[in-house]
């Protein structure tokens, strides 16, 4: 059957293998940066309220790494552009090691900035799986190199808990050197990729403008989910490190309930693509908004390890139906030759959405506390839901006044 579908299976495959084994990569270089930025930001930062900055000058990288990553591999391909995304995180393993070892707050926010740059470029891992195959097996292939940061859920906490002391007195030293050989690692995995540039036909048109695609009803919607969803999982997950330990928790509890939040995340991708081929991509969103309802709810009836762990699963559950199913709706809006633009503005709003709300976590977490925390995020769950719903009414009038 899925030869019918995919022609070159074998080349898909192999593709398929790469690319979800550099998004474990790049996926466990975020668990990291996660499980353990805020809380060496909190040790090397003056002013306390600052500790959750490092982790938002990922967020930034990731942000300002998102067009010029897509513009690069339109021009170099997508296998030089994720090396040259593996470099910035070898530079940036280096420069956070150097800033944790001099004690320097401000090189270490230096250092996760071009961690994040490689996040960026690792962010297109999904839209290079859709690349390798044609539409009937495009969610699957999303999906399942998605399925690759399942990695990250068991070699993110657990390294970062491992290489914690491993030079000790030098709390998390070895957790940035750590990050280093896994990016050079990456760079060696994506030597056999194949997937087949621009031709020179789409190279030279650049296809509708912007501003056209951005007008899509589908787009709007598939931007949106990617944004809210991504956006609230980022400020919650951001301060559920600092909101454990300050709730009496310890660090090994807290990478506990993060690796489980990382297997909510990406353990579904096995079958997330299935889902939204049989039941529609609109209604996998809808249930990944009613996921994250579930997680604000267990979040604050209380702060018990319980409440952290299936809050921080179900936030996982929720991000993984939006983000793969928002995706999936954009690979519907736009043609060869505009791709690089459209996932490049589309990936600019998703991680502006995250910096800011990773950027806000700390302070929000400080001023008001967990719970408030948490509640904030319902209105923009609901929006999500609304946008999603108005979508599938406007497909069904659409399809109503086609017949």
């Amino acid at each position: 059957m899925l030869a019918r579908l995919v022609p070159d299976m074998k080349k898909l495959i192999k593709n398929i293998a790469v690319l979800s084994i550099c998004q474990g990569l790049v996926m466990t270089n975020g668990a990291i940066l996660i499980t353990a930025s805020s809380l060496v930001g909190y040790t090397l930062a003056t002013q306390k309220t600052l500790a959750t900055l490092p982790v938002s000058t990922a967020m930034i990288g990731t942000l300002i790494g998102t067009i010029p990553a897509s513009l690069w591999m339109r021009r170099i391909g997508r296998r030089f552009g994720f090396m040259t995304g593996a470099a910035f995180g070898i530079m940036g393993g280096m420069i956070a090691s150097s800033a944790i070892w001099i004690a320097d707050f401000w090189l270490f926010c230096l250092g996760t900035a071009f961690l994040g740059i490689y996040n960026a470029f690792g962010q297109y891992y999904r839209f290079a799986a859709a690349d390798s195959t044609n539409e009937d097996f495009k969610s699957r292939a999303i999906s399942l190199v998605m399925a690759g940061g399942l990695m990250a859920a068991f070699l993110g906490p657990a390294s970062a808990g491992w290489t914690k002391d491993l030079l000790d007195p030098l709390t998390f030293l070895g957790t940035y050197l750590s990050i280093v050989i896994l990016a050079a690692l990456a760079i060696l995995i994506l030597i056999p990729l194949d997937i087949s540039g621009l031709s020179p036909n789409d190279r030279s048109h650049s296809g509708r403008s912007l501003i056209n695609i951005a007008r899509q009803p589908a787009f709007l919607v598939a931007m949106t989910a990617a944004m809210i969803g991504y956006g609230v999982m980022s400020l919650v997950m951001t301060a559920t490190p600092l909101a454990m330990v300050s709730h009496g928790h310890t660090f090994s509890n807290a990478t506990i309930v993060i690796q489980w939040h990382i297997v909510g995340m990406f353990g579904p991708s096995f079958f997330t693509g299935h889902l939204i081929r049989r039941f529609g991509v609109l209604n996998v969103m809808l249930a990944g908004s009613i996921f994250l309802c579930i997680a604000t709810t267990f979040s604050v009836l209380g702060t018990d390890f319980i409440n952290y762990w299936i809050g921080l699963f179900s936030l996982g559950l929720g991000w993984n139906f939006l983000f793969i199913g928002g995706t999936t709706l954009l690979t519907e809006c736009h043609t060869e030759s505009e791709k690089s633009k459209v996932q490049a503005l589309n990936d600019f709003f998703v991680f502006g959405t995250v910096a800011l709300a990773s950027l806000g976590a700390g302070t929000l977490l400080h001023l008001f506390g967990w719970t408030i925390l948490n509640l904030g995020a319902l209105p923009f769950i609901a929006f999500t839901s609304m946008a999603t719903v108005w979508l599938a009414l406007h497909r069904y009038r659409a399809r109503d006044i086609g017949q």
